[in-house]
């Protein structure tokens, strides 16, 4: 049936999980809008339609992986969710490592061969995503695709395509603003304010 994106860019506004203004990134960029997943797991039935979206978009394109794996931070509730749903194992991806202990970037067990589905909230640039990407590498994992519920058409695909992983996201930033503004829920002002921004930044 598909993933209903517009319902999704509908329930993510509601939340405030996306804002107009003016938004410094991890990234480094100033953006004029944001979309902020770290809240979702505060609501259960907005998490429950976020990770459902993600089940949906793995079951209809099929591709085998042994497990599923999250990044640190707003990537891990989603992809332990995500897991559960499809009876995968999970891991995750530290954002640096332990300084104690076993000292491992990768959190949960990953055997050398295994095919990992990557897993994130939102990506820009994909730096987190690579950083993810070296790890499981390192770990003799297999990663071949990652997955994010939006693309923000900031370089990622590409970024990712370069250290042979295929980007799918559910929703792209201007189909989510897109949705936004057919809807009524932003003025025409603000959508037209982003969507130069996206295309500026794709120009770049």
């Amino acid at each position: 049936m598909g993933v209903d994106t517009s319902k999704i860019a509908l329930a993510l506004a509601e939340h405030r999980c996306i804002l107009v203004g003016e938004f410094r990134l991890s990234s480094g960029l100033v953006s004029p809008y944001y979309i902020d997943l770290r809240e979702v797991p505060s609501y259960p039935g907005l998490f429950d339609l976020m990770t459902d979206a993600y089940v949906s978009t793995l079951s209809e394109l099929k591709i085998p992986f042994d497990r599923i794996a999250g990044i640190a931070t707003a990537g891990i509730p989603l992809a332990a969710l995500v897991a559960y749903k499809l009876r995968k194992p999970f891991l995750y991806v530290r954002k640096e490592e332990r300084a104690h202990g076993t000292q491992r970037l990768v959190e949960g067990e990953v055997k050398a061969g295994d095919t990992v589905m990557l897993l994130d909230d939102v990506v820009t640039t994909g730096g987190n995503l690579l950083r993810g990407i070296r790890a499981l590498r390192g770990r003799r994992a297999k990663v071949g695709h990652a997955l994010v519920l939006v693309d923000r058409e900031q370089g990622a695909k590409e970024n990712l395509e370069a250290a042979g992983v295929k980007l799918i996201s559910v929703s792209t930033s201007s189909g989510v603003i897109g949705h936004l503004y057919s809807k009524g829920v932003i003025s025409r002002e603000d959508y037209k304010r982003v969507v130069d921004y996206i295309r500026g930044v794709e120009r770049a």
